[in-house]
């Protein structure tokens, strides 16, 4: 699979190219702003672009307009971004645009090289990759953290195990439940939340987030 890296902190960026080497991908560009990064996508056509939000010149939100950009010009491009920021209001409308291909992981919050490579290999393949914290911090600035807190505390697990693309079978093996009992969970989950079940892991994600858009 093939990774094109926009980090400006040099060391960083070495530092992720050099770890996802060793999962096996091939990191075939790297950049420092986000000039350099769609430049570069256009001419390797990566499987998958990973990019912080604070790129130059202005260090705010350059990283996530460029994600759009990737996005709306290269569509069979997957967008990771990884950031050591909380998520901005651009990273609701980025999630939400259109199903698959997209992530977005704290760099804090990734506790190994594996978990990053299977972040990296889901958004590559066209699934979803986001960190339970993004998911609760737009929840948290979503208008609507009332409908939130009246999850259970399992059902926030579950919750958060869905927003990492986690199938119904994943997450009965991570917390130890019956797969019946997580199907009652999520059934739970999505009344209390006013969503409609979707057809696929990666659209239930996508469900959860438009939701919360459209209460912003």
């Amino acid at each position: 699979m093939r990774v094109v890296l926009a980090d400006d902190a040099v060391l960083v960026r070495a530092g992720i190219a050099r770890v996802l080497e060793a999962e096996g991908f091939d990191v075939v560009g790297q950049a420092g702003n986000t000039t350099e990064l769609l430049a570069v996508v256009a001419r390797e056509r990566p499987h998958v672009a990973i990019v912080d939000v604070r790129m130059p010149p202005t260090h705010t939100d350059e990283g996530i307009r460029a994600a759009e950009q990737l996005r709306a010009h290269h569509p069979d491009v997957g967008v990771l971004v990884l950031s050591q920021h909380a998520a901005p209001p651009q990273a609701l409308r980025l999630l939400t645009e259109r199903a698959g291909g997209i992530g977005y992981l704290l760099k804090e919050r990734v506790s190994d090289t594996a978990e990053l490579a299977d972040a990296v290999r889901r958004v590559g393949s066209g699934g979803v990759a986001v960190d339970p914290e993004v998911v609760a911090r737009l929840i948290a600035g979503s208008g609507a953290p009332e409908r939130f807190e009246k999850l259970t505390g399992r059902e926030g697990e579950i919750l958060a195990l869905m927003a990492e693309g986690r199938s119904n079978q994943a997450i009965a093996s991570t917390l130890f439940l019956g797969i019946k009992t997580v199907e009652t969970h999520i059934k739970s989950i999505f009344g209390k939340l006013g969503l409609v079940q979707g057809p696929d892991d990666h659209r239930r994600v996508l469900a959860v987030l438009t939701h919360l858009r459209s209460r912003g």
